[in-house]
């Protein structure tokens, strides 16, 4: 009997789901994590605080504030969001608000409204469907001007 042994490392597991919303649930309020995963299924209507990952299922929707390391949106999302890690939005993801992230990740399908931000800029990021663009930079029409004088 042979054993085969190999040096590559073991992949990671999925995180786990330390607390779930359910679907037919509705919360109003503030809901505190710390760096537990938050599942949303049903409805939220308040503010999130997580310094872990917040996902936002299929049917799940958030009204209101969240802060949190890393958002995964395959639901829905209205309101401020300020992500210190990274923003996932899926096919089936809708985001509308103000943004602020460390990175974006926007998957064919998933929709960002608003304004979104990251977080080392100062400058806004014009948003797309499916995608952002660098804001334009506004310019001087007087030195517009000036410049095709030359």
């Amino acid at each position: 009997m042979a054993v085969f042994r190999s040096n590559k490392p073991k992949p990671e597991p999925a995180p786990a789901i330390h607390s779930l919303l359910g679907k037919d649930v509705l919360f109003k309020g503030e809901v505190h994590t710390n760096s537990r995963s938050f599942r949303v299924e049903g409805v939220v209507e308040g503010t999130i605080h997580s310094t872990g990952e917040v996902s936002i299922a299929p049917g799940g929707l958030v009204k209101g504030t969240i802060f949190a390391k890393h958002l995964v949106v395959t639901g829905r999302a209205e309101g401020i969001m300020k992500i210190t890690d990274c923003l996932e939005i899926h096919g089936t993801g809708y985001v509308e608000g103000d943004v602020e992230v460390g990175s974006l990740v926007v998957d064919e399908g998933g929709t960002l409204q608003g304004v979104c931000v990251r977080k080392d800029q100062s400058e806004p990021v014009v948003v797309a469907k499916g995608g952002s663009l660098p804001a334009a930079k506004q310019t001087d029409p007087e030195a517009k001007k000036a410049d095709t004088k030359r």
